[in-house]
């Protein structure tokens, strides 16, 4: 027996989806920080590019471009996080998901969507302990800059809460659609 799998959406970005995704889609907090991850990555393009002619022109460096950038680095990963839950960007077990009946497939995506708020509260609360430690100790980097530490790890903290608050609007989007079934 051979069963065909039907392409049910094509993103925007040329992803093709075996299943509909339902996302909650970006709120102000969503939009503010893919605003802030988009300053965030032209700052290390230009801080890159000016370590490069600093470099090759002047034969000198500004000897903060890798502390610097990896910071921003940082921060770009774990604050895009909430933007792609909200626009339903995370990769998906499509294959198995296309084949469950549509009811079971939203409450398995919820099952997930739960299983991965956990995670993500327990990461977000082990983050800020890391965050208040470093902040309390008054940690710095071992480098020239000799940045506190705390900087850097409140991003990570942030931006696990804030993939907390997109997981929690998005579970909400599929128990409402579930309910609607009803």
């Amino acid at each position: 027996m051979t069963t065909s799998i039907e392409i049910k959406e094509v993103a925007p970005d040329g992803a093709v989806h075996l299943i509909e995704t339902v996302a909650s889609g970006p709120s102000p907090i969503e939009k503010g920080s893919e605003a802030l991850c988009a300053v965030f990555l032209m700052t290390m393009i230009v801080l890159i590019a000016s370590e490069a002619i600093a470099r090759n022109v002047f034969a000198t460096s500004l000897q903060v471009t890798d502390e610097i950038g990896g910071y921003l680095l940082v921060a770009t990963t774990f604050l895009s996080m909430s933007v792609a839950e909200a626009h339903g960007a995370f990769h998906r077990v499509e294959l198995i998901q296309a084949r469950l009946a549509h009811a079971t497939r939203v409450i398995s995506q919820i099952v997930f969507d739960l299983m991965s708020l956990s995670a993500a509260a327990v990461v977000t609360w082990q983050l800020t302990r890391l965050t208040l430690n470093s902040w309390r100790a008054e940690d710095v980097a071992p480098t020239p800059l000799q940045t506190p530490l705390w900087v850097p790890q409140i991003t990570m903290a942030v931006g696990m809460a804030l993939l907390c608050f997109a997981l929690i609007r998005t579970i909400l989007a599929k128990a409402k659609r579930v309910r609607g079934w009803s």
